[in-house]
């Protein structure tokens, strides 16, 4: 089969073509023939790393989690899935899990679903890892109808989602951005946008908490942007963040009584440990989607499987709005 392929790590310019073993299926896994992938800031730490991150493959690799295809075949022991199913999932480019930059993949069926019957393959194919990262922290932060959410960055991609979830679970949404097309984006989801360029933490908390803070906010920047996110939450509060290599100063969680959350997604799929909670989170997704509570926001710029080093600069050049995608087949 096709597929593209890494022999070292570095810049985006170091894939290239190869043909290479179809996989067989396998006792637990589905055969995929992909249709679409995205490109995550994940699947880029990981080509320009390598194996100084300890969840990398080995080179030489084929990158690539998210993914939507139909199933070709199906391994001894899985129930739920037939030949011939449209499905979408997080499923490989890390450890020992073969990427999606290739025809075909074997899936762990414990981290797929369907895809959802309202998406084409290039959006299903967007969501899987923002989905399940956006899911997750509304989840642990304690979503429920009526609590105040702050999504820091609510235009990228974890953000994007996490504002329609937070919607759809009816709670009331602000989100930063900057002005222009991120201000519009939050606003066309149905949150209140907040200029992070021009209103500091104390302003925004005021004009739109009375002073109190937020009871919930995901922060899909983290780091040294906890601070802004430990400043906005209300007392006994609920901090969600996605990225936290930092070293900070915890007396305000202390003197504020927060609950801070950190989201890796990565975990069950690098440890083997609770992944069908994936499988049953993009399950409860593709509800979600069906509802018309949740679409994907897909960067109009299409890339093949061949263009991947430009569909990786692409999303590196901060001017995508929205996933980008890359067509398989």
């Amino acid at each position: 089969m096709k597929a593209m392929i890494i022999r070292e790590f570095g810049a985006a310019d170091v894939f290239e073509s190869a043909d290479i073993l179809k996989p067989t299926v396998s006792a637990g896994n589905v055969l995929v023939r992909l249709a679409a992938t995205s490109v995550n800031t994940i699947d880029m730490m990981i080509r320009e790393m390598g194996e100084a991150l300890p969840f990398s493959p080995k080179a030489p690799a084929v990158l690539g989690m998210d993914f939507a295809g139909t199933i070709e075949a199906v391994g001894e022991g899985v129930t739920g899935f037939n030949v011939g199913d449209e499905i979408y999932g997080c499923a490989g480019g890390l450890g020992d899990l073969p990427g999606t930059l290739a025809q075909y993949m074997l899936a762990d069926a414990k981290l797929i679903a369907h895809k959802p019957k309202n998406l084409s393959m290039r959006e299903a194919a967007a969501l899987p890892l923002v989905g399940i990262t956006a899911y997750e922290g509304l989840t642990r932060a304690g979503i429920t109808e009526g609590k105040s959410v702050l999504v820091h960055g609510g235009a990228g991609g974890v953000g994007h989602v996490a504002v329609q979830l937070a919607k759809h679970f009816g709670a009331e949404v602000f989100a930063t951005g900057a002005e222009g097309s991120q201000a519009a984006l939050i606003e066309k989801l149905g949150a209140k946008a907040i200029n992070f360029k021009t209103e500091t933490v104390a302003d925004y908390v005021t004009k739109h908490t009375d002073g109190a803070g937020f009871d919930i906010i995901l922060d899909t920047v983290g780091g040294a942007n906890l601070t802004n996110s430990i400043e906005a939450a209300k007392l006994n509060g609920q901090i969600a963040t996605t990225l936290s290599f930092i070293e900070l100063d915890l007396s305000m969680v202390h003197m504020k009584g927060l609950s801070l959350h950190v989201v890796f997604m990565l975990i069950p799929m690098m440890h083997n440990i609770g992944r069908e909670v994936h499988g049953n989170i993009l399950a409860e997704l593709a509800k979600i989607v069906e509802a018309g509570a949740l679409v994907p926001v897909v960067d109009e710029q299409r890339f093949s499987l061949e263009q991947v080093t430009a569909a990786h600069q692409h999303l590196a050049s901060g001017k995508a709005i929205g996933k980008v995608v890359i067509d398989i087949n």
